[in-house]
């Protein structure tokens, strides 16, 4: 790739160099598989609770409604960077085009924002059936939740539909190296040769807009389940606080790396080298994963109905008929 000078807009570079995991070179034919394993758990876990949710009428309920999406915005985030990942695992395969970079500056963030919101929505959801299950029915039904859908839709279009904006307007120097598996807008805006204020600026703004918006959200409401839920018996409380366990470890697991990448790569990498990688790879990989694993287990409703779907296949497969 040539040099950009200073005056050139950033549409003439060609493309960065995506680094994997610096230092684990050697060892990238034997991280693939992980990461392949990984990936087809994602697949298999997330499309098999779909299916679950989609035939079993039993199951079209506001809450497994909020799953079903969950899912499937975990299903694309994972098919949008892990098949790149094995590339540069197993096929040394580390370019990738300034456009192409672009596309996952929009889409990553994009589908985090959406995975964002419908935790705001299952939180709301617990809220109304905990606190007030009387009116449950009457404010949570199908018109409400598609338009909260398409809000949570056109705020995450809204608010990162800039970002890479922003990027193609900035010049570049020499240096094309990004240390992650993927494009990062916070990364790939410190490669450029002019001044990044404004990218700073917005990337602060986006982060609070929607992940600090939701997250207060998301605690208010378990704020006020539990004050909801103090003065019930302990039986009464404990069932109450079943109800939520899988969506807070949801939370739980969607938060913790998001945060982690944020605070890292805004104040430094230097106490630790490789945290800010090991937080973007876990922010990707994880929750894609666990979030199926987390429903399956944790919700019995999920649990039976799946228990029933695979007796049916088996013995549908032991009639003599099949054999």
């Amino acid at each position: 790739m040539t040099l950009t000078s200073l005056g050139q807009i950033s549409s003439n570079i060609t493309g960065f160099i995506l680094s994997g995991i610096p230092g684990l070179e050697d060892y990238n034919f034997w991280i693939g598989f992980p990461v392949l394993s990984m990936y087809i758990v994602a697949v298999l876990g997330n499309c098999t609770l779909m299916y679950t949710i989609k035939t079993e009428p039993d199951l079209h309920e506001p809450m497994y409604i909020f799953l079903f999406m969950l899912s499937a915005v975990d299903l694309f985030l994972a098919t949008t960077t892990m098949p790149k990942m094995l590339g540069i695992f197993w096929l040394n395969s580390r370019e990738i085009s300034f456009n192409m970079c672009l596309v996952q500056i929009f889409f990553i963030p994009f589908l985090s924002t959406l995975e964002s919101g419908i935790l705001v929505g299952m939180a709301v959801d617990r809220y109304m059936a905990i606190c007030h299950p009387l009116r449950y029915s009457a404010i949570l039904t199908n018109k409400n939740i598609i338009k909260l859908t398409l809000m949570i839709v056109v705020r995450g279009s809204a608010v990162m539909i800039p970002f890479p904006l922003i990027i193609k307007r900035l010049p570049f120097c020499s240096a094309n190296v990004l240390t992650h598996s993927y494009c990062l807008h916070q990364e790939a805006m410190k490669l450029a040769c002019a001044d990044i204020r404004v990218n700073i600026i917005y990337g602060l703004f986006g982060i609070l807009s929607v992940m600090g918006v939701d997250s207060l959200f998301i605690s208010l409401s378990y704020f006020l389940i539990i004050k909801a839920v103090v003065g019930l018996v302990e039986e009464a409380s404990l069932k109450a606080f079943r109800t939520c366990a899988a969506h807070i470890c949801a939370v739980l697991v969607y938060y913790i790396p998001l945060i982690g990448l944020s605070v890292v790569h805004r104040f430094g990498t230097a106490a630790v080298p490789n945290l800010h990688i090991l937080f973007g790879n876990v922010y990707l990989l994880v929750p894609p994963v666990i979030n199926p694993i987390i429903y399956g287990i944790k919700t019995k409703q999920i649990r039976g109905k799946l228990r029933r779907i695979f007796c049916k296949r088996m013995n549908w497969t032991k009639t003599p008929g099949n054999l």
